[in-house]
């Protein structure tokens, strides 16, 4: 068995899509950076800036069943090639707006809302993608650990580029290369083979797809506990950002630079997360880790109720990274590993649902609490919340296992006996 921490790799259609991604996600971040800044300043308000990003991600909650029924039916790489293109074209739009001066935040919401059902779509079809791109199951997990140090790593690079152009230059500049990078994802995506074996396409009709995959989730306890913990964890650990510009002006007196460096320490946790997790050889044990993530999580987030200086505020971030992505990878992995193979693209919606669904309700909730109560409550509220889901799931752990070790069997992820 192959266990070197790269060997995803090998596989030459996730290669490509490795390379194509990782330039394109950059730009992601840049234009996210750039957006919140642009929104802040506009605003001075969080609440305003968390109902920009509430529309970017709201509809992940109400859509996300039906991309993952699509993402069964549909061809995947036609669905992402339709998916990158308009996205692509959202950040044109946005360079083109800022341009001409004639910028609002009424548009900058209608322009979120747009980019967030192009990403339901795009991050559920992604998901379930992998599988076919990486076709030795056995690499599955590599995969999805390396995707995840892909995402972050341009979130460690991206941010950092970001303060740096809008210092010198303005927040279009930011819009036009992120659009650009998606040049790099299409041709990635253009030149794949795609040579694993043909998956069958369901006959039921749609409906009866989107019922399947409800009850599937809802019958199955391991994948419901998996999500209903991603989706705590993603409401309150990662609405913070909507946090991060109030707190860099107010409590640390800095500028876009400044929260560039901060939003690139969450992403150098993250990285370190991820390669702590493509290292690993095996599924087993990442239950545990799911728990110590989100204590750490959690405690990162507490740490901001007392913090006012720049060095501690980096340190804190740091953790906040490494704990949300351990806890978003290891859980999506265990999804991937033990999901029955016809309801892939449901159930990865339902990742989709609790991970980008939820955020909103979150970034919404947190910019309520901070214009009404502060940021240190907000901050306090959000972190307790990681702690209590982190306490519950680690209580339920012995029966989780109970429960997964049948699939870990048939699977030769574990012996039986």
């Amino acid at each position: 068995m192959n266990l070197h921490p790269l060997r995803a790799l090998a596989h030459r259609d996730y290669r490509l899509y490795f390379a194509g991604q990782g330039i394109s996600l950059v730009g992601t971040w840049m234009q996210q950076i750039a957006m919140s800044w642009v929104v802040y300043r506009m605003t001075q308000s969080s609440f305003q800036l968390s109902v920009v990003l509430f529309a970017s991600q709201i509809p992940a909650l109400v859509l996300s069943p039906a991309s993952g029924a699509l993402a069964d039916r549909w061809n995947r790489h036609r669905i992402l090639m339709g998916t990158q293109t308009l996205a692509m074209t959202q950040a044109f739009l946005l360079a083109l707006l800022m341009w001409t001066g004639r910028i609002d935040v009424w548009q900058l919401i209608l322009l979120s809302l747009f980019l967030g059902v192009v990403n339901t779509f795009d991050m559920t079809t992604r998901q379930a993608f992998l599988s076919e791109m990486v076709v030795h199951p056995a690499d599955l997990g590599n995969a999805i650990a390396l995707n995840s140090l892909l995402v972050n790593g341009a979130r460690l690079l991206g941010p950092t580029l970001a303060g740096i152009l809008l210092a010198r230059t303005s927040a279009e500049v930011c819009f036009l290369l992120n659009g650009l990078s998606y040049l790099a994802v299409l041709l990635a995506l253009w030149a794949m083979r795609l040579e694993g074996p043909r998956r069958e396409r369901p006959t039921v009709p749609l409906w009866q797809g989107l019922r399947e995959g409800f009850r599937y989730v809802r019958e199955f306890a391991p994948i419901r506990r998996l999500l209903l913990l991603l989706g705590l964890s993603s409401m309150a650990g990662t609405s913070y950002r909507v946090l991060l510009p109030e707190f860099t002006v107010r409590r640390l007196e800095g500028d876009a630079r400044t929260l560039a460096f901060l939003t690139a320490a969450s992403g150098l946790g993250a990285v370190a997360g991820a390669m702590v997790l493509a290292a690993r050889k095996s599924v087993l044990g990442l239950d545990r880790w799911i728990v110590l993530a989100l204590t750490l999580l959690g405690l990162g987030l507490l740490a901001f109720v007392g913090l006012d200086d720049f060095k501690l505020a980096l340190l804190a971030l740091f953790a906040i990274g490494f704990g949300m992505m351990v806890e978003m990878a290891a859980s999506n992995t265990l999804l991937q590993t033990i999901v029955a193979e016809d309801k892939r693209g449901r159930v990865m919606s339902f990742y989709t649902m609790a991970f980008l669904g939820m955020a909103p309700l979150g970034s919404l909730m947190t910019g309520v609490l901070a214009d009404w109560l502060g940021l240190r409550i907000a901050f306090l509220i959000n972190g307790l919340l990681c702690l209590a889901g982190a306490a519950l799931f680690g209580i339920g752990l012995p029966r989780w296992r109970v429960l997964v070790r049948p699939i870990y069997v048939q699977r030769k992820i574990v012996n039986h006996g």
